[in-house]
């Protein structure tokens, strides 16, 4: 009996052990920090179960912008989803309490340059805003109704109070004739308001005004055709009269070549509170501080290699700065007087908008593990105090960027964040590596940073790898690294993504078989060109992307309207270099499918952009869909139109890659060439119903 117990007990060992090692086949333990176990299973890369949903991301996706302090209150902007991606006006007292100051169907936001700027002013109990809808500005004063107090068809933005002279100073936009809006700097009269007297005009452009202490000077930047304020500005200042008008406006002269003799991107004046006038500019091919001297000539305060974000005088002596440094962002005291530089706390990863309060500093800044929030500094201690409602990232569903610097053509680096899969549920066969999206930003000599994005988040936790990355061209690394970009957009920036994925293969992080790219903009036309001109990628997804070059150089708005001389060259006189680097142009050779996402509204990037890629496509039977939205401009505001697009970007990849996603999404189409597309339903997960071509 004993040896037949002991035989069952040998055979019931057996069969748990098989049953185990049957489970273990597509389930691996992994440790918890308490100490228990949990285990992940085996998927493929893509079909991870993610708590980050498109609905999570953008149903609670509010963004803050737009600091000011005023009357011992800190006034700020706060995008929320909830009042349709509205921009609502907040004050915030020393109990971090905030209270909303503008009615939740308003949007206090201005469309000068269409990108916009400062849109409200704080004057005592009195508050100046412009209304998106009508782009006036109205004055609320007290209890009393909000009240329009400039006429149709002109926009304002960075308006400050001349309170001695009782006007307000702004930056205006002309759109009442024909042609080009017409911008320039003028007085308005703060009670009876109007159109505004006109203080300066004459060139394309001009922003930032600022008033010296005393009131009686005045500073701006101003550049004109075919620049853009990244490329060659100028700094004017002058006197203001008794009557409010400008006198004595000048130019400010570089001086020496050690001064700065040669073009540059001026920006940010700043008086001290001596009247001492500070700016940042890329002389020496850094952007970083000066100074006007007594002669009234740039002098030198800080000499480093880096990129000066934003910054404020707290004393005569000291300032703060925000810089970037190879994509990282870094908060720093610079002694004023010896030029040193201390680094304060930890390092962000983005960081500016700079306000005094009564005794530290308001800023912005966000981390890889944080959304923007508003921080207050005193002394060398800073604490968050007001964070806006989003949504939170888990840790085990947290991917941490890697900063990266990879070889490119011409024996030259570009940068970029690396973010690998992160699920504490799952982990990928074996046999695979995972499928790779790329991100490329906007501008196009914006910047990728490595500040927390849950849209970023929303794929790695699904077990995509995401590249995003800092072409040559992009902004943080020096004035001549950006310029690398000019003439050559359409060239260079392809090859860096190319070179990129090239090198993740290399490091055996991804699939190269299975590259994705994505992007907005000026990235979505780098989308559009990287699947004409190089065979990297297997998918692609443009949101509101330019795909015709020669239309836009004829058809945008007047902020960009002669960028392009700079990016490609002259219009009409290098057709044949815009007609070649349109993508438009090269359709058939686009083989891979294709996601448009569209804004009806947007005045950057017209629909026709969109469009005019969707018909080619359709008709050349290659894999593509368009989804174009109502109301949303350049950029999607409403929570409903963002999850939608996320949502379909993913069923998308589903489809090109061959995995079913997660998260209750209908159960992806088979993909078939298509040379039509059904009418998607408002309430379909779907991006798209793809027939056989005939």
């Amino acid at each position: 009996m004993r040896i037949a117990r002991i035989a069952w007990s040998l055979a019931a060992f057996l069969i748990i052990a098989w049953v185990v090692g049957r489970v273990l086949s597509t389930e691996d333990k992994v440790g918890s920090d308490t100490g228990l176990t949990t285990t992940t299973t085996v998927a493929p890369y893509g079909s991870w179960k993610s708590p980050l949903t498109a609905a999570s991301l953008f149903e609670a996706g509010n963004a803050i912008s737009y600091l000011s302090f005023s009357e011992g209150a800190l006034y700020f902007i706060e995008r929320q989803a909830a009042a349709d991606g509205r921009n609502l006006l907040f004050r915030m007292e020393h109990d971090e309490t905030a209270v909303r100051q503008t009615p939740a169907d308003i949007s206090v936001r201005t469309r000068v340059h269409e990108y916009g700027g400062m849109p409200y002013l704080i004057d005592g109990t009195e508050l100046y805003y412009s209304n998106f809808v009508d782009q006036k500005i109205y004055r609320v004063s007290g209890d009393q109704p909000a009240t329009a107090i400039t006429p149709d068809k002109l926009r304002y933005m960075s308006c400050m109070a001349d309170t001695r002279r009782k006007q307000l100073v702004c930056v205006r936009e002309d759109h009442r004739g024909e042609g080009e809006a017409v911008n320039t700097l003028v007085a308005i009269d703060m009670k009876l308001g109007g159109e505004g007297r006109i203080l300066f005009q004459g060139t394309d452009f001009v922003v930032g005004p600022v008033l010296a202490p005393g009131r009686d000077k005045i500073a701006f930047i101003t550049w004109s055709h075919p620049n853009m304020p990244w490329d060659d500005t100028q700094l004017r200042i002058a006197n203001i009269s008794a009557d409010g008008l400008l006198e004595n406006a000048r130019s400010i002269h570089q001086g020496t070549p050690e001064q700065g003799s040669a073009n540059a991107s001026i920006r940010l004046p700043r008086y001290s509170g001596n009247g001492v006038l500070y700016f940042v500019a890329d002389w020496s091919d850094w952007g970083t501080l000066y100074r006007l001297n007594r002669e009234g000539l740039p002098e030198l305060v800080l000499d480093m290699d880096i990129e000066i974000q934003s910054y404020i005088l707290e004393s005569e002596s000291f300032a703060l700065i925000a810089y970037a440094e190879k994509g990282q962002a870094r908060l720093a005291r610079v002694n004023l007087q010896t030029g040193t530089l201390q680094n304060i706390g930890i390092e962000f990863s983005r960081l500016g908008n700079f306000v005094r309060g009564k005794e530290g500093v308001y800023f912005l800044a966000s981390t890889t593990r944080s959304q923007r929030e508003i921080y207050y500094l005193s002394d060398n201690s800073f604490k968050v105090v007001y964070s806006p409602g989003h949504t939170t990232q888990p840790d085990g569903y947290f991917s941490e960027p890697l900063s990266v610097t990879f070889p490119t053509t011409d024996n030259e680096f570009a940068y970029g964040f690396f973010y690998p899969p992160q699920n504490q549920d799952y982990s990928g066969p074996d046999n695979q590596l995972p499928p790779l999206i790329v991100k490329v930003h906007g501008g196009p000599v914006g910047a990728a940073s490595s500040a927390l994005n849950l849209a970023t988040q929303f794929w790695t936790s699904r077990g995509f790898a995401v590249f995003d990355v800092n072409h040559r061209g992009s902004t943080g690394f020096g004035r001549k690294f950006r310029k690398k970009l000019y003439p050559n957009w359409g060239v260079i920036e392809l090859e860096d993504v190319a070179s990129g994925v090239q090198w993740l293969v290399k490091q055996g992080k991804i699939d190269g078989n299975r590259a994705a790219i994505r992007g907005g903009s000026a990235g979505g036309f780098t989308v559009l060109a990287s699947l004409a001109f190089t065979d990297i990628f297997r998918a692609g997804t443009s949101y509101f992307g330019i795909s015709d070059l020669e239309v836009l150089a004829r058809d945008t708005h007047k902020f960009e309207s002669r960028y392009l001389d700079q990016l490609v060259g002259p219009y009409p006189e290098s057709k044949a270099l815009y007609r070649a680097r349109s993508p438009i142009n090269s359709v058939d050779k686009i083989t891979v499918p294709l996601l448009l996402l569209q804004g009806l509204d947007d005045k950057v990037v017209p629909p026709n952009q969109s469009e005019l890629i969707f018909e080619a496509l359709k008709a050349n039977c290659v894999p593509v869909a368009y989804l174009a939205f109502e109301g949303e401009g350049h950029g999607f505001r409403k929570p409903e139109n963002n999850v939608r697009a996320l949502n379909a970007e993913l069923s998308f990849y589903g489809q090109v890659f061959g995995f079913e996603p997660a998260n209750s999404l209908e159960p992806a189409n088979s993909l078939e060439p298509a040379n039509s597309l059904e009418p998607m339903d408002s309430n379909s997960l779907e991006p798209f119903s793809l027939t056989r071509c005939k």
